[in-house]
């Protein structure tokens, strides 16, 4: 809280205005361990688990989504090769992104391929002792300032997502490129980038696990990263409604503060009904994977509802300040537009659906 609202809080809204991504805070955050708060102490992390590391995001978000992200992303970037990963890997992934303080990106998402991973154009050829990869990856998160990359490509485009293998990249390898950033509505704090892989060689020792198990490490990724996702919503929704309620005590109309209207009242309950159901979803599926548990279907239903939730509480929070709510002097309408993006990213909550009743159909 105390680095949030000393360090990020202040100069969000010129950040967001300039689109600006403040690597200088960014590098503070990493050097104080932000991005490995659930990775074990023996490769470097705090060993704290995913639960504290979900508070943490939450807390951070209530100053800046898009600079909290640059740490949860770095996180989810290095799960596969942390779960999947040899010895060697997670030795490399551990120095660059943990005791050096990097950042990570998780890269998944093309031009042509965004919720349907199989349709991926971008390939791995084997040769030799070597894997050569080209295509371009879209909407990459950290993607300009990475120093790890973890990619997803298809070594056999034939088998769709069964075809699909992980690699690790580092930024320096020739052939790797970053491409446009983009200009983006809201979450504009965070950089996000095209990747451009043209003819960029990784040794064979490269490759997380085997050939074809590139979609069961992507989705382990994300299972471990929608508890996150979740959380820095909760912190957009729970600085939104902070706003609410202290405009709606000095904001005053017909003779008294507004927050006395009943109409206020009962939408800032339900503002805080959502989120505080929500934080318990969030809650929930963090705690699953600390004990080792599966997460799948709990993982979707807390990102699904979490973000649904601090879209809404956002959206009311500019309602409840007016004409005032939607200028750039007060802070919710950048939440507005930061809260957005989290029913997209991370898989959509339409895809959320799409898992959770998939799950809801097979247990019953």
């Amino acid at each position: 809280r105390k680095f949030g609202e000393s360090e990020i809080r202040p100069h969000a809204a010129d950040w967001d205005k300039r689109g600006e991504c403040p690597l200088n805070v960014i590098r503070a955050g990493l050097e104080m361990g932000l991005q490995c708060l659930d990775q074990p102490e023996e490769y470097g992390g705090a060993g704290l688990g995913t639960k504290p590391a979900c508070m943490v995001f939450e807390e951070l978000a209530k100053s800046d989504a898009g600079v909290t992200c640059a740490f949860s992303v770095t996180g989810t970037a290095a799960v596969p090769v942390m779960k999947y990963g040899t010895e060697e890997q997670k030795q490399l992934c551990a120095d660059i992104l943990f005791r050096k303080g990097g950042l990570g990106s998780f890269c998944l998402t093309e031009p042509g391929s965004g919720s349907d991973s199989g349709a991926s154009r971008m390939t791995a050829v084997r040769q030799g002792d070597s894997y050569v990869l080209n295509g371009t990856k879209c909407f990459i998160t950290n993607g300009g300032y990475a120093e790890l990359y973890f990619v997803i490509a298809s070594t056999d485009r034939s088998k769709g997502n069964k075809g699909l293998s992980g690699f690790l990249v580092t930024r320096d390898t020739p052939g790797l490129t970053v491409g446009k950033e983009e200009d983006k509505c809201g979450f504009r704090t965070s950089n996000t980038v095209e990747l451009v892989f043209e003819d960029v060689v990784v040794p064979a020792s490269c490759r997380v696990g085997r050939e074809g198990d590139g979609f069961k490490q992507a989705m382990a990724a994300l299972d471990h990263g929608r508890p996150y996702i979740g959380a820095v919503a909760l912190g957009v929704g729970q600085r939104a409604l902070e706003e609410a309620i202290a405009y709606s005590k000095v904001r005053s109309q017909f003779g008294q503060p507004i927050c006395n209207n009943q109409a206020i009242r009962f939408m800032l309950a339900d503002m805080e009904m959502r989120l505080e159901s929500a934080r318990c979803l969030v809650y929930h599926a963090a705690e699953l994977i600390d004990q080792h548990l599966p997460v799948t279907m709990n993982g979707s239903i807390a990102k699904c509802c979490a973000t649904d939730a601090a879209m809404q509480v956002a959206l009311d929070a500019v309602q409840i300040l007016g004409g005032y709510g939607y200028m750039r002097e007060y802070p919710v309408e950048k939440l507005m537009r930061d809260a957005k993006i989290f029913q997209i990213f991370e898989g959509t909550n339409e895809i959320q659906r799409v898992v959770i009743s998939g799950n809801v159909i097979r247990k019953n």
